[in-house]
Order: C-alpha cells, then sequence, then structure tokens
C-alpha cells in the first residue's frame, strides 16, 4: 500500500479479514460486490465474487479455515474491467517489458484460468504505454533483479460521449518469474 501510494499508483480498496464480524466490516467498508479469496493458496483456489453480506457469511463459513495466520484477502471488484498481465526483466537499473497480456476474459476471471491475447487485442496503445510506465516504476522502485509479472485492471468509461477515460488498478506485483514467461517467450520468439 505504502509503496503504491509513493509512486502514485491506484489499487482497487482491500482489506484483511481473520474472522467472519472482521469480513463484514471490511465488504462493507469496501463496497459490494468484492472479491475475496484465502491468503494461503496458490492460483485463485476458492476465490468468489460475493455480492453481499449473507453470501459472505456463507463463504466465510463454508469454503475457507479462517485464522490469524491464513486471513482472508478482501478487495473492490470492479465490473466489467480489463484485467492485463506484464512481465518485465530488469537488472537493477535498466528496465525491459517483455510482454503485456490482455486476458479475454472480463477481469475477476483468475489468470491461471484466463485466455490472454498477446499483443493486446482492444486496449489503446496510450494504455498500454500507460502500463508500461507503471510497471517499469514498480520494477525500479522494488529493485528488480530478474523478471517481475504485474497484474493491473483497466476500467473503461462506459459513456459513449466519455470513451476515451479510462482508470489503471495494480492488483497484484510477482517479484519473480510468472507462469506467463514460457508463454511470452514462445509468442515473442525471444528466449
Amino acid at each position: 500500500d505504502r509503496l503504491l501510494i509513493d509512486l502514485s499508483l491506484k489499487q482497487p480498496a482491500n482489506g484483511i479479514a481473520r474472522n467472519i464480524d472482521e469480513a463484514i466490516t471490511c465488504a462493507e467498508e469496501i463496497g459490494y460486490p468484492v472479491v475475496i479469496r484465502p491468503s494461503y493458496v496458490l492460483g485463485g483456489r476458492a476465490m468468489e465474487i460475493v455480492h453481499n453480506t449473507q453470501a459472505l457469511r456463507a463463504y466465510m463459513k463454508h469454503a475457507v479455515d479462517v485464522s490469524k495466520s491464513a486471513p482472508v484477502l478482501i478487495d473492490q471488484y470492479i465490473a466489467q474491467a480489463i484485467e492485463v498481465d506484464i512481465d518485465v526483466l530488469a537488472d537493477g537499473t535498466d528496465c525491459f517489458v517483455t510482454g503485456v497480456m490482455e486476458h479475454i476474459e472480463e477481469a475477476g476471471i483468475h489468470s491461471g484460468d484466463s485466455t490472454c491475447s498477446l499483443p493486446p487485442h482492444s486496449l489503446r496503445s496510450e494504455i498500454v504505454d500507460d502500463l508500461k510506465e507503471q510497471s517499469i516504476k514498480l520494477a525500479k522502485a522494488l529493485n528488480i533483479i530478474g523478471l517481475m509479472n504485474v497484474q493491473f485492471i483497466v476500467e473503461q468509461s462506459q459513456n459513449a460521449a466519455d470513451l476515451d477515460t479510462y482508470q489503471t488498478y495494480v492488483l497484484e506485483v510477482n517479484p519473480r518469474a510468472s507462469r506467463t514467461v514460457p508463454f511470452v517467450a514462445k509468442a515473442t520468439g525471444v528466449p
């Protein structure tokens, strides 16, 4: 949170809960719908979009084992957004964006279960350039040496008179190689 604030980058409203009461309080502060998932699993298992308190209670009761060491992560769900994966290669000084992948499914489908297009098939070039700049800012701020993956969502205006308006949000930063690396390498022909 602090790094994103320092870099003037946005993220969806979010919180952590260790029990049902904390989850309800957090979700009500964020506002429904929310994306909720355990903090201790990989691959999006048990991730769910929750639309109200009743569904949240059911999720917390049946879907996960929550404890102080294994809280749930609760994030604002931004509907009709496009998810984007970006891979960066850095040496501590120079950064190279190796691939910008646009998810075919709308945001909310875990990236491990989605399909991507490389290059992006519907994002305007200024949005892609903005996402690249944000990725490089993150890589430099984190002093990445090696590979890094960033997941963004892009919310574009649904108002026909205002189609040029968009907002980007950082979903996740993985300071490591991601499952996308071999796909980018094959699609671009660059090892």
